[in-house]
């Protein structure tokens, strides 16, 4: 009976519990709208469980399995344009995300260019705004009133300088927004390759752009490669920009599945559409996996040679220039959205017509109950991830649970659409009718977020020494006691930081708000979004505007938080 307390304690109990949670709410979800990418119609598995009738549905559907969807996915021109242009879209977004990022990487690294904190700091802006927000700020820039139209045509051209309803304007929005997730990785290669080869590169007579070219970059490369399947996978998965954006004519997989499963209930399609962005998105975090593991492209050895900045006044001059250039540019998107935010009438002319508070007292008055929904919501999502993150970073480091490791991280390769119609085709009919409540919205969230967090804790549990923990348990505490009473609070700076990365993307998520919100639980990001159909740009505008303070509140915390850490 001893034995049976020992190997059935209360941890077990939580790891039970947590396997049942990642089979319930993601495993299930994935599993089931892959068997529907067979059967082209709705199947429910957890009905057949506890209905004879629904159970003898489910085995005639069975029998009807077959490749038909897939075959669309080759003969339907449809299906085919959107995986096309949804590859095509995603290949260009990344070559043109690092050679940007290459000089900016560089001057940040490598050089005393002017103002680089600055530069550094402003490099930050376009991770706080959701892509559906930046691209409604490119409508207001480029579109056929837009204020650099406008100069546009003053100075003598005809139409739009650039036209952002295209796979141009999607384009460019998603390079100027998602260029930081690929600097920061270009910035920390630079600034790891070791000096010497290049001095040495030098001093046998090479001119500084042949070292660069075949010293330093090959040096940076591994980097160059990470930060490029990063950023193929996350241009490929966006939804925010497409949806805004993309014309009808402009077949993508996201918006393609959207309009599946929202405006035809073609479950069929929506569901070979799901699998083919996950096993897309898959195969590229793979080959980023296979890239970063297990290969050797080590060039420092012992303590580093300090690094010399480079000071050539014209070259830093010239980085300077081009990174301001190229910060600016998501820097004067929010502030046109921040005028507008204020603007009685704008169109017609290069500024408004007049400036007025009322946008912002109607948000108060009409729509606090989103701002309270975001909050209440993403409070939700983040005591759900810290609780799951914590017992599962405990289970991956003291007992080597590397199968928790995997399934917490199964969430980064699923786009956050392919995910929400993998919900509703689970859990739209009963056992658990849960689609259209706050509950299944809050669990999505969490799903979604639950790497970031998970991450975050497992460097906190790799820090503490077991001794602590054992030392509890010899004087009479339970596994489970010790880990909540002992191990809990050492965690807690890890918990804190992982809990405002969390509360900042669960504010801004869009495509999971979009398919799974119910309008009395509609949070800030579907009201936006739902305004920008409607046409309701200047209470679109300053509803931004609150979202992107609430995340630079948040951020400057996450920051404050870090600071402290590290004291």
């Amino acid at each position: 009976m001893k034995k049976f307390k020992d190997r059935f304690s209360g941890l077990t109990l939580i790891k039970i519990l947590i396997y049942a949670f990642f089979g319930l709410f993601m495993l299930l979800p994935l599993f089931s709208v892959f068997l529907v990418s067979f059967t082209g119609q709705p199947i429910n598995l957890l009905g057949s469980l506890t209905d004879p009738a629904i159970f003898s549905s489910t085995i005639e559907k069975l029998k009807g399995m077959s490749l038909e969807n897939y075959k669309k996915i080759f003969t339907n021109a449809g299906y085919l344009s959107a995986l096309k242009n949804s590859l095509l879209l995603g290949f260009t977004v990344t070559i043109i995300v690092i050679l940007v990022c290459i000089p900016l990487a560089y001057g940040i690294a490598r050089t005393k260019m002017p103002f680089k904190k600055t530069i550094s700091a402003l490099c930050m802006v376009p991770l706080i705004v959701p892509t559906f927000i930046s691209s409604y700020a490119f409508i207001i820039m480029f579109g056929r009133a837009g204020w650099v139209t406008q100069i546009y045509n003053a100075l003598g051209g005809e139409g739009m300088f650039v036209n952002p309803y295209s796979m141009t304007g999607v384009v460019l929005v998603q390079v100027f927004f998602f260029f930081p997730y690929a600097l920061w990785p270009l910035v920390a290669a630079f600034k790891v390759s070791d000096v010497s080869l290049e001095e040495a590169s030098q001093n046998l007579g090479a001119k500084s752009w042949f070292t660069f070219a075949f010293v330093t970059f090959p040096l940076a490369l591994p980097g160059v490669i990470s930060s490029a399947l990063l950023i193929f996978t996350v241009s490929f998965s966006d939804f925010g920009t497409p949806i805004v954006l993309a014309p009808k004519e402009l077949n993508l997989l996201v918006v393609e599945a959207y309009r599946e499963i929202s405006g035809f209930f073609n479950w069929g399609g929506a569901a070979i559409l799901t699998v083919v962005m996950v096993i897309v998105a898959a195969f590229f975090f793979w080959l980023q996996h296979l890239f970063t593991k297990g290969k050797n492209y080590g060039s420092v050895s012992g303590k580093p040679k300090q690094q010399k900045l480079i000071e050539n006044k014209l070259l830093t001059r010239i980085l300077s220039g081009y990174s301001f250039f190229i910060v600016l540019v998501p820097l004067l998107a929010m502030l046109s959205i921040a005028l507008q935010s204020v603007a009685t009438t704008w169109g017609k002319n290069l500024l408004p017509n007049g400036y007025t508070l009322d946008h912002y007292k109607t948000i108060f008055s009409t729509s606090m109950g989103n701002i309270q929904n975001s909050i209440m919501l993403a409070t939700g999502a983040l005591v759900l991830s810290v609780i799951i993150a914590t017992f599962v970073s405990y289970f991956v480091v003291r007992q080597n649970s590397a199968k928790l490791d995997f399934m917490a991280s199964i969430p980064l390769v699923v786009p956050g659409i392919a995910f929400g119609i993998a919900m509703i085709q689970t859990f739209n009919t009963a056992p658990l009718q849960l689609t259209g409540t706050a509950f299944l919205l809050i669990i999505a969230y969490t799903i979604r977020r639950l790497p970031y967090m998970v991450r975050s804790t497992m460097g906190a549990m790799r820090a503490i020494k077991q001794d602590i923990e054992e030392a509890a348990i010899n004087l009479g505490a339970t596994p489970l006691t010790a880990a909540i009473t002992i191990i809990g609070p050492l965690m807690l700076p890890g918990i804190a930081a992982g809990s405002v990365l969390v509360f900042i993307t669960v504010i801004k998520e869009a495509s999971v708000s979009i398919l799974l919100a119910p309008p009395e639980w509609a949070p800030m990001s579907l009201a936006i979004f739902q305004n920008i159909l409607r046409g309701e740009y200047y209470s679109a505008a300053a509803m931004s505007i609150i979202l992107v303070v609430l995340v630079l509140v948040l951020q400057a915390i996450a920051t404050g938080i870090g600071r402290k850490q590290k004291l």
